[in-house]
């Protein structure tokens, strides 16, 4: 299993972040391993909501099937996927008020026998990828 996770403080109120942040179509201004969603976002934002999204980590191409599986408006985001080679994946946006700005807290995990032979290298390019995609929405809701 490999885990990683990002926190950042945004110089916008929760329910900013959270219109970006949910913003399906604008997805790839960003998150950096973002490269589209084949049918589009979930139709309803709401648990147990499935949509497909294709990424590329550590410069591979790959198709994710997520359903949410949790869901707080202007709180919490978070999704469940199954990915190539038997790799399952999780994401968790939280997002606390922090006076006029917000702290977003992002949890990755990514499991299955493929990652176990490359767990170190997953890790640090799935932290990076995580912080990159933290300053870019910094940017566009500040």
């Amino acid at each position: 299993m490999a885990e990683v996770s990002a926190e950042a403080r945004i110089a916008a109120p929760a329910e900013k972040v959270w219109a970006r942040l949910t913003d399906f179509p604008s997805y790839g201004q960003w998150n950096s391993t973002h490269t589209g969603f084949p049918g589009g976002g979930p139709a309803a934002l709401e648990i147990g909501a499935d949509f497909t999204e294709n990424m590329r980590l550590m410069g591979f191409p790959a198709e994710v099937a997520w359903t949410v599986c949790e869901l707080e408006p202007a709180r919490v985001f978070a999704t469940r996927g199954k990915g190539p080679m038997g790799v399952s994946l999780g994401m968790r946006y939280a997002l606390t008020p922090d006076g006029e700005a917000t702290r977003v807290r992002v949890e990755g995990e990514f499991t299955g026998a493929a990652v176990s032979l490359m767990a170190g290298k997953l890790k640090d390019s799935a932290s990076a990828a995580l912080d990159e995609s933290l300053r870019n929405l910094a940017a566009l809701v500040s």
